[in-house]
């Protein structure tokens, strides 16, 4: 698919949508079960083009020892901790996007603690050469800046508890998508390995991961599309399985969100969504949930609702330049993303203007910068209007069935020939 139209012929939804694992939740277990070297079943594994990666490459030595992760950002990053303990040497690349988003705060705690990594191109962007050292001779300590992505730290916090000595982080800086860390340590917690995260300090002592089948919880990143779904429609009810009621997901946080955003949400053994009545304005902070900031800007846009938004710094260095992105496509409908102020601390706070306007003639069309979160936050308005969006299959970098799921609630999608 190249384009598509997508429309919904009521407006009213009704269904049950059985969310995919989480992407998140994925990625590190399947770097856990590595660093474990013993095979455990992993049940509702994320059906991701990033998880699939991930696997892929784990389950076989690359040709060349090569590791291509394409456009898998997490992959990446997760894979430069994993092979620096790895034996021989191996090659880390990926797609042209990825070769301009940063690794160098990583590269440089590995560096720090006895790691061999240089890069293949330019200094602090992939591709990466890494080289097998002695694991004994490794620091126990490092020290890397919080406010960049939780990823990196991640990383760091996965390949802990199998070094000689364990690993103590020390973290600069205000903290960026906290909520990761927390979801990281529960995680190794479910898996016998203790974190102990106090004032800016990760420390794990050197632990054995205990190996055990593992159930993955839907993606609460997923699920926040149907919020946006039922605040637009007309009337709705949804009920989205495989999430968790007490989820460490910081993206869960979509049932306060949605609660000011005009969805009710309940739970029994599902998470279902209702109509309610929307609030006049959101004020917001996205620091431990910046991937549903595009969604909920357009919900904000669409409904009218006055709005102001921080912790987006993360959002440039994604897939693409979420805020410009986001601020691009809503111009087309007579909305914006700008920059309105700048405080004390030099945190960056953002408005969505409220409203927007569909042409009389003809149907919008919306484009995704190759970023998978740009096709599905945007897809909702079709319930306003119809809509098309251009290349439509980036989607399965995090939710394959996306489309699918769509047409199981009434949404109309048709392949639109260039």
């Amino acid at each position: 698919m190249s384009m598509i139209k997508i429309s919904h012929p009521t407006g009213e939804i009704k269904g049950e949508i059985t969310l995919d694992g989480s992407k998140s939740i994925s990625n590190r277990i399947l770097i856990i079960r590595a660093l474990s070297k013993s095979y455990f079943d992993i049940d509702h594994l994320s059906t991701s083009d990033d998880t699939k990666t991930l696997s892929n490459l784990l389950e076989r030595i690359p040709d060349g020892n090569i590791y291509n992760v394409g456009h898998a950002g997490t992959t990446f990053r997760f894979l430069t901790a994993y092979l620096s303990l790895q034996e021989g040497t191996q090659i880390l690349t990926g797609s042209a996007r990825m070769l301009e988003r940063p690794i160098g705060p990583l590269v440089d705690a590995l560096r720090s603690i006895g790691c061999d990594i240089d890069y293949k191109g330019k200094e602090g962007y992939p591709p990466l050469e890494i080289r097998s050292v002695n694991n004994d001779s490794i620091k126990d300590k490092v020290e890397i800046d919080a406010g960049i992505s939780s990823q990196y730290i991640t990383a760091l916090m996965l390949i802990a508890p199998v070094l000689p000595n364990g690993l103590t982080i020390h973290l600069k800086g205000d903290m960026v998508s906290e909520s990761y860390l927390q979801l990281t340590s529960g995680i190794l917690n479910d898996f016998g390995v203790e974190a102990v995260l106090k004032d800016n300090v990760i420390a794990i002592k050197p632990q054995i991961y205990n190996p055990r089948p593992y159930t993955i919880e839907a993606d609460w990143s997923a699920a926040s599309y149907y919020f946006s779904i039922v605040a637009l429609a007309k009337s709705a009810s949804v009920s989205l399985k495989g999430l968790f009621e007490n989820s460490l997901q910081g993206d869960a946080q979509m049932t306060t969100v949605g609660d000011y955003l005009g969805v009710q949400s309940d739970w029994d053994d599902k998470w279902n969504l209702s109509k309610k009545s929307q609030a006049n304005s959101l004020t917001f902070d996205f620091i431990n949930q910046p991937d549903t900031a595009q969604t909920v800007a357009v919900m904000c846009a669409a409904q009218e609702i006055s709005n102001s938004f921080s912790g987006l710094k993360t959002l440039r260095i994604k897939e693409t330049d979420r805020i410009d992105a986001v601020d691009r496509e809503l111009k087309k409908i007579d909305s914006s993303f700008y920059l309105k102020a700048t405080d004390d601390q030099g945190e960056e706070h953002y408005s969505i203007s409220p409203g927007v306007r569909f042409p009389k003639e003809g149907i919008p069309t919306f484009d995704t910068y190759k970023d998978h979160r740009m096709a599905m936050a945007f897809a909702p308005l079709a319930l306003i209007h119809p809509i098309c969006i251009n290349k439509p299959e980036v989607v399965t970098k995090s939710y394959p069935d996306f489309w699918k799921d769509l047409e199981s609630l009434g949404f109309v999608i048709e392949k639109v020939e260039a």
